[in-house]
Order: structure tokens, then C-alpha cells, then sequence
């Protein structure tokens, strides 16, 4: 018998992680009901192979606490103030996430988590790091805000030697009690403040992540605000502030120097001594936050004791996924570039700094984001400027206010087909050597079903392109 047998639990959400943690709790032996304010055949669908299994399922209403629930697991995205939580709230009853429980699940020699947030890069990152652990003939995952659930991981019957685990700025909320190896913040900028309520409330849930860590807290040496939330961590005794910077590393640092990764970190006399990781050319794509992201995963597998060879290996068999600075193809010497996953300015900035001469391709729904900064940032790499999107005229006008001499084409629709002919006004703006970069800075939902899908958009229409001026 478990100590969560009999336990009357109540799941948020009808998701991917609200299924996994109802059945794994449900097979520990709890009494589990999910709530959901949806309906539809998709809910439905999921309801009825929940209920086969012994586990009660209600259907919108995803407000009211059922009778006798002793502990609420939310799936990330339910905010704090949702109806739900005040009246678990009132009833003296706790609410964690799906990543708490998976970290309560764990057994007595289980594998320690690598773990890793930030604004952007996360999932790069993590699966980077999972890249190189697999390389030093490590069992392991990249987890928990991508991947399989991480409760399924736990309470897997092979196994893991460490895990790889991403977590977003909505799990670390819900996980108090999560302690990990090592963590590293990528990067702090304005998101989710819908959420969060505020950017001091945000930097303080990521920076949970440091709580506790028994080896490493990784950092950003060109993001203040990350080392100053590990200034504020309380940490074990021991634990080290490591720091990840693209020039030349300090001793505890890790860094860049004529294009090769070094670790003056965890070597011996790092006062004096260097140890190579891999080259910049390793890395795919070699932007400067790539760089950054793998020199992120070379520090957490580094402190986990991971030799350098497999550093450079993991960095070597790495891909990162679609739509992150994907390169599509090169038509009329303009090579086009697939960022739609710079779903914010951050991520945008980011990549619009990887490029020389560009034909930005922007717009989509700014989630309450400014522009300014990153058109002053961006200008003077720009060739000419195309906008899509509902709220395309925020970036218009910081481009007026800040790069007047920018061309800027604005394509007043917001159809699918918006894209292809984003693109060929595009290709009339670009030179020979020039990129056109697809990095939206916003939201894609205004549009498209989600980002892949503008990015897939992006990428037909440019074949179309190529194959019309064959």
C-alpha cells in the first residue's frame, strides 16, 4: 500500500499531463476525478478512456471543488486565481503540479534532474543537454515541458541515470518542494505576465529552480537578473554559481575563445587552466543564443561530471527542432530563414542579431508586448520590413518612430494566405546576400493553429517561391 492509496484527488485539466498524473495516481491506489471546463468530442473522447479505467471524469465545470478532494494537481496553464484553486484554497486543501507530484514519485535511487528555464532556449537546451548525456552513454530523457510526461519517466520500470528536465515558469509555481542537481536560467524577459501578474512574480517563479541545488546554478553572465536569482537562492552547502558568457570566461565560467567552447569551471586551478568543450562550429545553427544555449547544456552536463569529449559529441549530433532559425532554403543567393518559434521580442532580438542584412518578416498577436527596444536593437541590420498579423501596426509604428529609412510593407490581412504573399513582397525587398527572416515576435493564434503551422506556411511558400523561378 502507497501513501497515496485512498487519497481523494483532484486533477485540473483534461490534458497530456493532467491524464498522466490521474492514471499513474489512480494505479497508486487514490481516488482520482478530473475536471475540465470543456466538452468537446475531443474531451469526451479522453473522458470516456479515463472512466474505463476506474477514473471519474466531469465536464464543464472546471470551477467547483469535488466533495472530499484532499489535494489538487493542476496541469501548468490554470492560473493561480482560477475559481477552482480559490475554493480548494477556502477548503484548506494544497494545489501542486503534474512536476511535484513526478518529484514526490520518485524512488530512493532516483536519477537526479539537470534542470533548465528560462524566457527562451528551454527546449533547445534541454535537448542539447540530453544530446550530450546520451553521448557520455548516459540513460536519459529530455522531460517535462516537452517529451513524455515526467511522472511517466519516474515511474518507468527501466530505470534513468539522470534526466534532462525543462521547466516552464507555470510548473515551477506548482512545484515547491522540487530540489534539483543543478539548473540554469537561460535568460529573463517579459512574458506571461498575464499569468504571473507582474515581472517580479515571474522572476521569482523561475528563479524556484535554484531552490535547493546540491552541485551547480548555472547563470547568464550578460543577464543580470539571472545571477541575482541565484544570489537569492537558498542552495546546499557547496553548490557553485556558474556562469555562461560568449567572451572569453572567467574562472567558474564557462565561454568563448577564438571559436572554441571553454570550461574554466570544473577543472583543476581554474584560476589558471582551461579545458576545451568543442568548437562553435559544432553547434547547428551557430547564432550567438545557440551558442549560448550550448554552452547552458555544456555546463549542467559538466557539473553531472560528463567528460569534455562527450560534450563535443552531443553538441555534434544535435538538431534543433523545426522553426527554430531553420534554414529553408536559397533562392536568387537570399537565404530564408524559419523563426517562427520567436513567439515574443526576446526571442526575436535574438535572432534577428544572428544575421547581418535582413528582410524581417513580422506580426501576429503581442501578447501586450512593446517594440521599440527591439527595433532600435534591430535597425541597423535591417534591408526592409514585411508585417503581417492583427496587431502588426505596434511594430509598424516603433519602426517609424525608431527606423524611419526602413522600407516597410504592410500587408493589411490576416488569411493563411497572407504568407505567400509576405514572402514574395519579401523577395522583392532582398539583395543578393541577403536574409529574409522570418522571427514574427508574437503569437501566431491570430492566423494559424499554432506557430509550427505559420512556420510550415513560411517554408511552402518559399519553396513555391524557388520553384517559380526555376
Amino acid at each position: 500500500m502507497t501513501a497515496w492509496h485512498g487519497r481523494n484527488i483532484t486533477v485540473a485539466g483534461l490534458g497530456v499531463s493532467g491524464i498522466s498524473a490521474a492514471r499513474a495516481l489512480a494505479g497508486l491506489g487514490a481516488s482520482v476525478t478530473v475536471v475540465d471546463g470543456g466538452d468537446s468530442d475531443t474531451h469526451r473522447q479522453r473522458a470516456t478512456g479515463l472512466r474505463a479505467e476506474g477514473i471519474s471524469v466531469r465536464l464543464s465545470d472546471a470551477a467547483t471543488l469535488p466533495d472530499g478532494t484532499d489535494l489538487v494537481v493542476t496541469s501548468p496553464g490554470w492560473k493561480p486565481e482560477s475559481p477552482l484553486f480559490a475554493a480548494a484554497a477556502e477548503a484548506g486543501v494544497d494545489v501542486v503540479g503534474d512536476v511535484e507530484i513526478a518529484w514526490q514519485l520518485r524512488g530512493p535511487d532516483a536519477a537526479p534532474w539537470l534542470a533548465i528555464t528560462g524566457t527562451n532556449g528551454k527546449t533547445t537546451t534541454t535537448q542539447m543537454l540530453a544530446s550530450i548525456l546520451t553521448a557520455a552513454g548516459k540513460r536519459t530523457a529530455a522531460v517535462g515541458n516537452i517529451g513524455t510526461p515526467i511522472i511517466d519517466v519516474v515511474l518507468a520500470e527501466e530505470p534513468y541515470d539522470v534526466l534532462a528536465v525543462e521547466l516552464s515558469s507555470y510548473q515551477l509555481h506548482w512545484a515547491p518542494s522540487l530540489r534539483a542537481h543543478s539548473a540554469a536560467v537561460l535568460n529573463l524577459a517579459p512574458d506571461h505576465l498575464d499569468w504571473h501578474g507582474s515581472m517580479a512574480a515571474y522572476a521569482a517563479d523561475k528563479g524556484r529552480i535554484y531552490e535547493g541545488n546540491s552541485v551547480a546554478c548555472v547563470y547568464n553572465v550578460a543577464d543580470r537578473a539571472t545571477e541575482d536569482l541565484v544570489r537569492e537562492a537558498d542552495v546546499e552547502e557547496g553548490c557553485r554559481a556558474i556562469g555562461f558568457t560568449l567572451g572569453p570566461p572567467g574562472p567558474s565560467q564557462l565561454g568563448v575563445v577564438d571559436g572554441i567552447l571553454v570550461d574554466r569551471a570544473f577543472v583543476t586551478n581554474r584560476q589558471k587552466n582551461a579545458q576545451e568543450l568543442a568548437e562553435v562550429s559544432d553547434i547547428t545553427p551557430a547564432a550567438p543564443h545557440n551558442i549560448a544555449n550550448a554552452l547552458a547544456a555544456a555546463a549542467l552536463a559538466r557539473a553531472y561530471g560528463v567528460e569534455p569529449k562527450a560534450v563535443r559529441e552531443g553538441l555534434r549530433a544535435f538538431r534543433p527542432d523545426a522553426h527554430r532559425i531553420e534554414h529553408v532554403a536559397d533562392v536568387a543567393d537570399v537565404a530564408y530563414i524559419d523563426d517562427s518559434k520567436a513567439t515574443n521580442t526576446h526571442a526575436a532580438q535574438a535572432s534577428l542579431a544572428a544575421y547581418e542584412s535582413i528582410v524581417w518578416i513580422a506580426g501576429g498577436l503581442a501578447k501586450g508586448a512593446t517594440f521599440d527596444d527591439l527595433v532600435i536593437g534591430a535597425a541597423k541590420h535591417l534591408r526592409g520590413v514585411v508585417l503581417i498579423g492583427a496587431e502588426r501596426a505596434l511594430i509598424a509604428e516603433a519602426l517609424a518612430r525608431h527606423a524611419p529609412q526602413v522600407p516597410v510593407v504592410d500587408l493589411d490581412r490576416t488569411d493563411t494566405g497572407a504568407m505567400l504573399a509576405a514572402v514574395h513582397e519579401a523577395a522583392g525587398l532582398a539583395k543578393p546576400g541577403d536574409t529574409v527572416l522570418m522571427a514574427p515576435a508574437c503569437a501566431s493564434m491570430d492566423m494559424f493553429a499554432n506557430y509550427n503551422k505559420r512556420g510550415e506556411a513560411f517554408a511552402d511558400a518559399v519553396r513555391e517561391l524557388a520553384a517559380a523561378g526555376r
